[in-house]
C-alpha cells in the first residue's frame, strides 16, 4: 500500500496524485518508488490511455526533493541518488508508452520542476511558482534539470533560472514555453482532463510511436528522422492505421479505444 501517493482512475484517464502535503510533496526515496510502481501498472494497463500528475492541495506540486535524506551524502551516494531518481521515474515518464501530463498546482521547485519537465505536457494552476535552486544548497539539479530546461526554455533563460535559483510565475512560465497554458487552480483538474480527453479519440498506437519519435530528436544518440520514418512505416502493420484510415474514408470518426 502506497505510504505517499493516491491513485485514482477516471474512465480511461490514470491519476497519481503525490500527497506529502506536510512536506508540500516533497520527493523521497519511497515517493519516486512509489511513483515508479504506479506508472509501470498504468503502463501495462491497456485500458489507461493517458496519465496526469498532480500534488495533493493547491499550494504545492512537489516543493523539490526531500533534503533531510541526502543531506550527508558522500560523492557516490549523490551519484547513485541520481542515477536511479532519473531511472526510475524522471526518464521512466520521458518514455512512457502514452502521454502523461503535469497538472502544476503552486510550487514546482527542484526535482519537482524536473519532474513536470519529464511529463509530455504541463498545464500549470495561476499560482504555481518555478525554480531550479539548487545552487543555494551548494548542488545542482540532478534529475535532467540542466538538460531538459534548456531544451525547453533556451539556453540563456535556463542560465539563468539555474544560475540565480530564482523562481518564476505561471504566466511567465507560459510566455517562456515552460509550460503549456496556465488556468485557474479551480480549473485545473478539468482543464487537464480535456486534454486528456482529446487526447484519448487517438490511436494509442500512433500516440506511443509519437512519443518515441519526438524524444528520439532529442537523443544525440539516435537519428531522430530515422525513428521517425520506422515508426512511421511500423504503424501501417496495424489494426490501428486500418481502422483509422477507413472510418476517414467513410467519414466517420475511429473508435480505437472500444
Amino acid at each position: 500500500m502506497s505510504q505517499n501517493i493516491i491513485t485514482e482512475r477516471e474512465q480511461q484517464v490514470g491519476w497519481i496524485i503525490i500527497n506529502r502535503p506536510e512536506q508540500l510533496n516533497a520527493l523521497n526515496r519511497t515517493t519516486i518508488a512509489e511513483l515508479n510502481e504506479a506508472l509501470t501498472a498504468y503502463r501495462n494497463d491497456s485500458s489507461i490511455g493517458v496519465v496526469c500528475i498532480t500534488g495533493s492541495g493547491e499550494k504545492s506540486f512537489v516543493a523539490g526533493a526531500d533534503i533531510k535524506e541526502f543531506a550527508d551524502y558522500s560523492v557516490s551516494e549523490g551519484g547513485e541518488l541520481a542515477l536511479s531518481g532519473q531511472n526510475q521515474l524522471f526518464n521512466f515518464i520521458e518514455q512512457m508508452n502514452k502521454p502523461v501530463i503535469a497538472a502544476v498546482n503552486g510550487f514546482a521547485l527542484g526535482g519537482g520542476l524536473e519532474l513536470a519537465m519529464a511529463c509530455h505536457i504541463r498545464i500549470a494552476s495561476s499560482n504555481a511558482r518555478m525554480g531550479l535552486p539548487e545552487v543555494s544548497l551548494g548542488v545542482i539539479p540532478g534529475y535532467g534539470g540542466t538538460q531538459r530546461l534548456p531544451l525547453l526554455i533556451g539556453r540563456g533563460r535556463a542560465n539563468q533560472l539555474i544560475f540565480t535559483g530564482e523562481m518564476i510565475g505561471a504566466e511567465q512560465a507560459k510566455d517562456w514555453g515552460l509550460v503549456n497554458a496556465v488556468v485557474e487552480p479551480s480549473d485545473l483538474k478539468s482543464s487537464v482532463t480535456s486534454i486528456a480527453s482529446k487526447i484519448l479519440k487517438n490511436s494509442p498506437n500512433a500516440l506511443e510511436k509519437a512519443i518515441q519519435s519526438v524524444n528520439a530528436g532529442f537523443n544525440s544518440q539516435l537519428n531522430g528522422y530515422e525513428v521517425e520514418i520506422d515508426s512511421f512505416a511500423s504503424c501501417f502493420g496495424t489494426n490501428e492505421f486500418i481502422m483509422g484510415t477507413q472510418a476517414f474514408l467513410r467519414k466517420e470518426k475511429a473508435n480505437f479505444r472500444g
